[in-house]
C-alpha cells in the first residue's frame, strides 16, 4: 500500500479521517459511491471539501493511487468529483488508479479550489 506522504491526515479540529495507518491485512475497504444528499450537516460537508482541497493540492488533474487514502471518504465523492482512472477498476485494491473530475469537482466545490484555502 503507497502512503501518501504528505497528504493530510485528518481534517483539522476534528475527528473526520482522511488517511489509513495501515493497510487490511483481509484486503482493502471496497469503494462504493455514497449519496450525497442536500441535508447533510456542515462538518460533513466541510470534510468534503476539504478532502478534495488535499487531493487537487497533491495530485491535481494527475491520476492517483488509492494507496492509504480512506474508502471512506473516497467513497462520498466516488463517481462524480473523483472518478476511475483505470478499465476494468478494482475497487478492492491499494493500487486502483483515481483522477478528479476537475469540471464537475469545481462545480460542487468551488472552494476546494481557492489558493487561499489552506491558509
Amino acid at each position: 500500500m503507497l502512503k501518501h506522504r504528505g497528504f493530510p491526515s485528518r481534517l483539522p479540529g476534528s475527528d473526520y479521517q482522511f488517511t489509513i495507518r495501515r493497510a487490511n491485512p483481509k484486503g482493502a475497504t471496497p469503494l462504493t459511491r455514497r449519496e450525497r444528499y442536500a441535508d447533510r450537516r456542515p462538518p460533513d460537508r466541510r470534510a468534503d471539501t476539504a478532502f478534495l482541497a488535499a487531493l487537487w493540492h497533491h495530485f491535481g488533474d494527475e491520476p492517483f493511487e488509492r494507496g492509504n487514502l480512506d474508502a471512506g471518504r473516497l467513497s462520498w465523492l466516488l463517481g462524480r468529483e473523483v472518478k476511475p482512472a483505470e478499465d476494468p477498476f478494482d475497487p478492492e485494491s491499494y493500487d486502483a488508479l483515481l483522477v478528479i473530475d476537475e469540471p464537475v469537482a469545481r462545480a460542487s466545490f468551488p472552494e476546494a479550489f481557492d489558493p487561499e484555502f489552506w491558509a
